[in-house]
C-alpha cells in the first residue's frame, strides 16, 4: 500500500520532499487559514485543508478523521513550531505514530518544562509563572536581579527581557503579556539569570535514543536576545562538548523525546550547562545547512526519511564518524538602528564577491515597514560563509554583512519623505 502522509502545518518543502523520496507517496496538508499561503504549490498535494486558528482541537480532529474515513493516513507529520498541538491530538486520535501530547505541551509551555526538568533533576533553573505584576514583583524580591521576563509559549526571542532593576518590571511584563509571531499567549515567566557564552545543540532521536548531530554558538543581542549569528561547530574542549552531549540527552529524556530532530538552546556558565529552551524540530536560522556544511549530516533529508518510518540514526552516526574537512560555517544577520520604510538596499554584489561568503539575502523586501531589532523577524539580511576555522567564518559573514547599505524613507510631519 502506498503511502499518505498527512502533514499538519504548511509544512515548508518538506511535503515535496517525502512525496519524493518513496514513488505513489501522497501528502494531505492541514494547517491554519491564516497560513494557508504558505503552503508551496498546494496542487501537488491530495488535498489542502484550512481550520480556522480559533477553532477547537476536536474540529481538527473530526476534519482530519473525515480524510482518514475516505483514504487512510499511514504518518503524519509537522515540521515547525506552529500548529504542533493539532498535531499531537490528531496522531492520538488516529493511532499514529508521533510526539506525545505531553511532550508537545511541556516543550512548548516553559513554565512546565521547568518544573519537569526540577523534577528529574536535571536543570534546577529558578522560574516562577507570573500572572500579574505584583507576583513578578515577588518573584524578584525572593530571587534578586538580574531576571528574564518572557512569554510562556513563544518563539524566535519575541517578548522575552532582561530585567536589571525593579523600574523595568512593568515594561518586562507587558511585553511577555503580547502574542508573537502567531502564537497564542498563554501567560509570562520569570526566571533567573543565567549568564555565560550560549549554544544551540541539534540532535536527532530514534527509538529514544539520542545523537548530538553539531554544536553551535550562538551570538545574541544583549539586549533583546535576538540571534545576530551563529557559527558551526563551537569551539570546545571535549570535556565540555561531553558534558553538553550527556546533559542535552537528560533533557530530552526528562521530557519524554523519543525521535526525531531537536533544537536545545543552553548556556555554559559556571555550573555547567542550563537550559534556555528546546524544540521538537530543527533549528532555524538556517542552522541545519551549517550543520551539513560542516558534518554532512543533511536533518531535513533524515527527518523525511524518519517521517516515512526508515531508521535514519545508523546513518547519522556513520557520517560523524567519517573524516571530513575542518572547517567552520557561520550565519550573520543585519538589524537597523532606524525605523522606516525600506527603499533600496546596495552593497549585494561587494558582499557575496567576499572570500569565503556561499550567500547573502535580504530578508525584507522595498516597500516594507521595518524598524530597531525586537525579534528575528525584525532583521533584514543575511550573510553565511565557511572558513578554515569557526572564527574565520564568522569574520567573513560579518564582512559581508558589514558591506550593506540600507535606504530608508521616513515619513516627515507634513507627509514628506526626507
Amino acid at each position: 500500500m502506498s503511502e499518505h502522509v498527512l502533514i499538519v502545518g504548511p509544512g515548508r518543502d518538506f511535503p515535496a520532499r517525502i512525496r519524493a523520496l518513496q514513488p505513489g507517496t501522497r501528502t494531505t496538508v492541514i494547517c491554519q487559514l491564516d497560513y494557508i499561503g504558505k503552503v508551496r504549490v498546494p496542487g501537488e498535494n491530495a488535498r489542502v485543508i484550512g481550520v480556522r486558528g480559533d477553532a477547537p482541537e476536536q474540529e481538527w480532529i473530526d476534519l482530519a478523521a473525515a480524510v482518514h474515513a475516505l483514504h487512510p493516513f499511514t504518518r503524519i507529520g509537522t515540521f515547525g513550531e506552529r500548529d504542533q498541538d493539532h498535531y499531537a491530538v490528531i496522531a492520538e486520535a488516529l493511532g499514529l505514530s508521533a510526539h506525545s501530547p505531553a511532550t508537545v505541551s511541556l516543550v512548548h509551555d516553559k513554565e512546565a518544562m521547568r518544573v519537569r526538568l526540577r523534577e528529574a533533576g536535571v536543570d534546577a533553573t529558578v522560574s516562577a509563572r507570573a500572572t500579574d505584576l505584583d507576583e513578578l514583583r515577588a518573584f524578584v524580591r525572593q530571587n534578586g536581579l538580574p531576571c528574564v521576563v518572557k512569554p510562556i509559549s513563544s518563539s524566535g526571542s519575541a517578548g522575552v527581557t532582561k530585567v536589571v532593576d525593579e523600574s523595568e518590571l512593568a515594561d518586562a511584563f507587558a511585553k511577555a503579556g503580547g502574542s508573537y509571531l502567531g502564537l497564542p499567549n498563554t501567560g509570562v515567566l520569570a526566571e533567573e539569570f543565567l549568564d555565560g557564552p550560549q549554544f544551540s545543540v541539534e540532535a536527532f532521536s530514534e527509538l529514544g535514543e539520542h545523537q548530538v548531530v553539531t554544536i553551535t554558538r550562538k551570538f545574541s543581542d544583549p539586549e533583546t536576545f535576538v540571534e545576530l549569528g551563529h557559527v558551526s561547530p563551537a569551539d570546545l574542549p571535549d570535556g565540555l562538548r561531553e558534558e553538553i552531549h550527556a546533559y542535552v540527552g537528560g533533557v530530552l529524556d526528562a521530557l519524554g523525546v523519543e525521535f526525531g530532530p531537536t533544537h536545545t538552546e543552553v548556556v555554559l556558565g559556571d555550573k555547567g550547562p542550563r537550559l534556555i529552551e528546546t524544540h521538537v524540530r530543527m533549528g532555524g536560522d538556517q542552522i541545519p545547512a551549517l550543520t551539513l556544511d560542516v558534518t554532512g549530516v543533511d536533518v531535513d533529508d533524515c527527518t523525511a526519511r524518519q517521517t516515512l518510518g526508515e531508521k535514519v540514526l545508523p546513518g547519522i552516526r556513520a557520517t560523524l564518524a567519517e573524516d571530513g574537512p575542518a572547517r567552520g560555517s557561520a550565519i550573520w544577520f543585519a538589524s537597523l538602528d532606524a525605523a522606516g520604510v525600506l527603499d533600496d538596499v546596495s552593497g549585494l554584489d561587494e558582499a557575496r564577491a567576499l572570500p569565503g561568503v556561499t550567500e547573502v539575502a535580504v530578508l525584507a523586501r522595498p516597500g516594507a515597514e521595518v524598524g530597531r531589532l525586537e525579534t528575528s523577524e525584525s532583521r533584514v539580511a543575511l550573510a553565511r560563509a565557511l572558513g578554515e576555522s569557526a572564527d574565520e567564518a564568522v569574520t567573513a559573514a560579518r564582512a559581508a554583512v558589514e558591506c550593506l547599505e540600507f535606504r530608508l524613507r521616513v515619513p516627515g510631519r507634513r507627509g514628506v519623505t526626507v
